[in-house]
Protein backbone atom coordinates (compact mmCIF):
# COMPACT_ATOMS: atom_id res chain seq x y z
CA UNK A 1 0.00 0.00 0.00
CA UNK A 2 0.82 3.63 -0.77
CA UNK A 3 0.59 4.38 2.89
CA UNK A 4 3.69 2.74 4.30
CA UNK A 5 5.99 5.27 1.46
CA UNK A 6 8.25 7.01 2.64
CA UNK A 7 7.35 10.63 0.99
CA UNK A 8 10.11 12.85 2.63
CA UNK A 9 13.08 10.31 1.56
CA UNK A 10 11.37 10.01 -1.66
CA UNK A 11 11.73 13.93 -1.82
CA UNK A 12 15.25 14.57 -1.19
CA UNK A 13 15.97 12.93 -4.69
CA UNK A 14 14.06 16.04 -6.54
CA UNK A 15 16.25 17.85 -8.80
CA UNK A 16 18.87 14.99 -8.67
CA UNK A 17 19.90 14.16 -12.80
CA UNK A 18 20.84 11.33 -14.23
CA UNK A 19 24.45 11.26 -16.89
CA UNK A 20 23.09 11.89 -20.16
CA UNK A 21 22.09 9.01 -22.65
CA UNK A 22 22.06 8.97 -26.80
CA UNK A 23 19.38 9.12 -28.45
CA UNK A 24 18.99 8.86 -32.21
CA UNK A 25 16.26 9.71 -34.56
CA UNK A 26 16.06 7.86 -37.90
CA UNK A 27 13.82 8.11 -41.24
CA UNK A 28 12.62 4.36 -39.43
CA UNK A 29 11.57 5.92 -36.55
CA UNK A 30 9.89 8.82 -37.52
CA UNK A 31 7.96 6.77 -40.12
CA UNK A 32 6.77 3.99 -37.43
CA UNK A 33 6.09 6.16 -35.39
CA UNK A 34 3.79 9.09 -37.55
CA UNK A 35 2.54 5.49 -38.74
CA UNK A 36 1.31 4.37 -35.37
CA UNK A 37 -0.50 7.37 -34.35
CA UNK A 38 -1.86 7.74 -38.15
CA UNK A 39 -0.55 10.65 -39.33
CA UNK A 40 -1.02 10.71 -43.15
CA UNK A 41 1.10 13.94 -43.88
CA UNK A 42 3.41 13.31 -46.26
CA UNK A 43 6.02 15.55 -44.52
CA UNK A 44 6.96 12.40 -41.81
CA UNK A 45 7.33 9.62 -44.78
CA UNK A 46 8.97 11.75 -47.51
CA UNK A 47 12.40 13.46 -47.18
CA UNK A 48 11.82 15.50 -50.29
CA UNK A 49 8.48 16.81 -48.87
CA UNK A 50 9.90 17.28 -45.52
CA UNK A 51 13.24 19.69 -47.43
CA UNK A 52 10.73 20.78 -49.25
CA UNK A 53 8.80 22.51 -46.84
CA UNK A 54 12.19 23.87 -44.52
CA UNK A 55 12.91 20.84 -42.59
CA UNK A 56 16.86 19.63 -42.60
CA UNK A 57 14.97 15.66 -42.37
CA UNK A 58 11.74 13.90 -41.44
CA UNK A 59 10.42 16.13 -39.12
CA UNK A 60 9.40 14.15 -35.69
CA UNK A 61 5.69 14.16 -35.22
CA UNK A 62 4.38 15.08 -31.83
CA UNK A 63 5.07 13.46 -29.17
CA UNK A 64 8.03 11.64 -30.21
CA UNK A 65 11.69 12.83 -29.50
CA UNK A 66 13.82 10.22 -30.55
CA UNK A 67 15.07 6.40 -29.33
CA UNK A 68 17.40 5.85 -26.40
CA UNK A 69 20.60 4.25 -27.83
CA UNK A 70 20.56 0.35 -26.22
CA UNK A 71 23.73 -0.37 -24.75
CA UNK A 72 22.87 -4.09 -24.10
CA UNK A 73 25.54 -4.04 -20.87
CA UNK A 74 24.04 -1.12 -19.59
CA UNK A 75 20.57 -0.67 -20.95
CA UNK A 76 16.95 -1.98 -19.10
CA UNK A 77 15.89 -4.74 -21.75
CA UNK A 78 12.04 -3.40 -22.11
CA UNK A 79 12.83 0.52 -21.69
CA UNK A 80 15.93 1.13 -23.16
CA UNK A 81 17.12 3.18 -21.03
CA UNK A 82 20.41 3.05 -18.45
CA UNK A 83 19.82 0.78 -15.90
CA UNK A 84 20.44 2.43 -12.43
CA UNK A 85 19.73 5.91 -13.27
CA UNK A 86 17.91 8.62 -11.21
CA UNK A 87 16.14 8.44 -7.82
CA UNK A 88 15.65 4.90 -6.59
CA UNK A 89 12.14 5.10 -5.45
CA UNK A 90 10.53 2.12 -2.65
CA UNK A 91 7.21 2.40 -4.24
CA UNK A 92 5.28 -0.16 -1.64
CA UNK A 93 2.70 -0.48 -4.68
CA UNK A 94 1.57 -2.62 -7.34
CA UNK A 95 -0.50 -0.87 -9.66
CA UNK A 96 0.18 2.02 -12.28
CA UNK A 97 -1.25 4.61 -14.42
CA UNK A 98 -0.16 6.87 -16.67
CA UNK A 99 -0.53 10.50 -15.59
CA UNK A 100 0.12 12.08 -18.47
CA UNK A 101 2.76 13.76 -20.50
CA UNK A 102 4.04 16.88 -21.55
CA UNK A 103 6.39 18.21 -23.99
CA UNK A 104 7.73 21.64 -24.67
CA UNK A 105 9.86 22.16 -28.34
CA UNK A 106 12.85 25.37 -28.80
CA UNK A 107 15.00 25.86 -31.30
CA UNK A 108 15.33 23.79 -34.50
CA UNK A 109 12.56 21.12 -34.87
CA UNK A 110 14.19 17.51 -34.27
CA UNK A 111 14.85 15.80 -37.21
CA UNK A 112 15.72 11.75 -38.94
CA UNK A 113 19.72 12.28 -38.58
CA UNK A 114 19.40 14.15 -35.25
CA UNK A 115 21.74 12.71 -32.40
CA UNK A 116 20.18 13.94 -29.25
CA UNK A 117 21.58 14.16 -25.19
CA UNK A 118 19.10 13.11 -22.35
CA UNK A 119 18.95 13.77 -18.51
CA UNK A 120 16.19 12.70 -16.78
CA UNK A 121 15.18 13.76 -13.02
CA UNK A 122 13.20 13.69 -10.81
CA UNK A 123 11.07 16.73 -10.43
CA UNK A 124 7.91 16.09 -7.61
CA UNK A 125 6.91 13.22 -5.78
CA UNK A 126 3.29 14.09 -3.80
CA UNK A 127 0.92 11.63 -2.37
CA UNK A 128 -2.85 11.77 -2.04
CA UNK A 129 -6.31 10.35 -1.44
CA UNK A 130 -8.14 8.99 -4.26
CA UNK A 131 -10.47 6.92 -6.47
CA UNK A 132 -8.20 3.91 -5.90
CA UNK A 133 -6.78 5.00 -2.20
CA UNK A 134 -3.74 6.04 -1.08
CA UNK A 135 -1.77 7.03 -4.24
CA UNK A 136 1.68 8.29 -5.43
CA UNK A 137 2.52 10.78 -8.14
CA UNK A 138 5.93 10.92 -9.53
CA UNK A 139 6.88 13.65 -12.26
CA UNK A 140 10.01 13.15 -14.12
CA UNK A 141 11.34 15.54 -16.44
CA UNK A 142 14.17 14.79 -19.07
CA UNK A 143 16.04 17.10 -20.98
CA UNK A 144 16.83 16.82 -24.79
CA UNK A 145 19.41 18.54 -26.27
CA UNK A 146 21.38 18.77 -29.50
CA UNK A 147 25.10 19.71 -29.79
CA UNK A 148 24.43 21.27 -25.98
CA UNK A 149 21.16 23.33 -27.45
CA UNK A 150 17.97 22.45 -25.42
CA UNK A 151 15.32 21.51 -28.32
CA UNK A 152 12.84 19.88 -26.02
CA UNK A 153 11.57 19.15 -22.18
CA UNK A 154 9.27 16.58 -21.23
CA UNK A 155 7.50 16.12 -17.71
CA UNK A 156 6.07 12.45 -17.60
CA UNK A 157 3.95 11.75 -14.57
CA UNK A 158 3.06 8.48 -13.26
CA UNK A 159 0.42 7.02 -10.56
CA UNK A 160 1.38 4.43 -8.22
CA UNK A 161 -1.18 2.82 -6.01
Amino acid sequence: MADEFDLEKARQQIGQESESWPYEVTTTSVRMYARAIGYSDRVFYDEEEAKRRGYRGLPVPPGYLGTPVFDPERSDPTFGFPRGQGPRLELPTKGLLDGGTQTEYSGDWICSGDKLEVTQKLADVTQRQGGLGNMVFVTNEAVYKRNGEVVARQRLTSIHY
